[in-house]
């Protein structure tokens, strides 16, 4: 039996995800950052491609990371004691946002950040939900990725690399800098290999809904990021380091309601 995919208005409603197909749940509506909250909050994001209406999306299983599951290999650990780049978290946020949106990657063709979703991220991060780790070397940015927090969860949405292993430094001190903070929950969406490398596994949506909901009892750390913990250490152990000092740190604070 087929189930229709649902078209969204102007109305922030969204049906229930356990009516998506093949995790297509609905069609339409608008990125506006009301419903983007309230589609994180519920499993749900978009993503579509140039030339097609805004496709909102819930897959299962779901593809996740809990930080005290990462694995970071020998070579990786060698490169994060090499240190070649310089790790930041939210000092460019657009161009990490264009990085991941220009940098071709093997085997896509295209890219589904088009410029209505870089408009909708970049607001997002105004607002302070939505960050970057970037992997800097000298005054270039050469990898990076980007994503949004709630509450206790981090929804990781795209990664670029311009220099060797620059994206996969940054994702393991943003991994390790939200196990400090306690966020114990990384949306991965759906599987790849790449992410199953560093510890990513599937859950059933089920399971993932109920610990988003959790997740999402924790207050929201908003506004700018910087690290806290010490970068320095973090090719010589397989836990968090500890904090090199909170200067500079965001506050948190709850999510307003979407």
């Amino acid at each position: 039996m087929n189930v229709p995919v649902f078209r969204l208005d102007k109305r922030l409603v969204f049906p229930p995800v356990e009516l998506a197909e093949d995790g297509l749940l609905a069609v339409g509506g608008d990125l506006r950052p009301e419903r983007l909250l309230l589609a994180y909050s519920r499993g749900i994001f978009p993503w579509y491609g140039k030339n097609l209406p805004i496709l909102w999306h819930s897959p299962d299983p779901r593809m996740v990371l809990y930080p005290d599951e990462l694995i970071v290999n020998r070579s990786l650990k060698k490169q994060l004691r090499r240190a070649p780049y310089q790790l930041r978290l939210d000092t460019a946020f657009g161009d990490v946002l264009r990085g991941c949106a220009t940098v071709p990657r093997l085997g896509q063709g295209g890219t589904w950040l088009v410029p209505d979703m870089i408009s909708a991220y970049q607001r997002m991060h105004e607002l302070g939900f939505a960050h970057s780790a970037e992997a800097w070397l000298g005054d270039r940015l050469v990898g990076g990725l980007y994503g949004v927090c709630l509450g206790g969860c981090y929804f990781g949405e795209s990664m670029f690399a311009e220099a060797p292993d620059a994206s996969k430094l940054a994702f393991v001190a943003l991994v390790r800098q939200l196990q400090a903070w306690g966020i114990g929950l990384i949306d991965c969406q759906v599987h790849t290999e790449h992410l199953e490398r560093f510890g990513a596994r599937e859950i059933p949506r089920e399971q993932f809904l109920a610990e988003l909901e959790a997740a999402l009892e924790q207050p929201t750390r908003r506004g700018k990021w910087t690290f806290e913990i010490d970068l320095a250490a973090l090719g010589t152990s397989g836990a968090a380091p500890g904090a090199a000092g909170t200067s500079g740190a965001s506050g948190a604070s709850g999510a307003p309601a979407a």
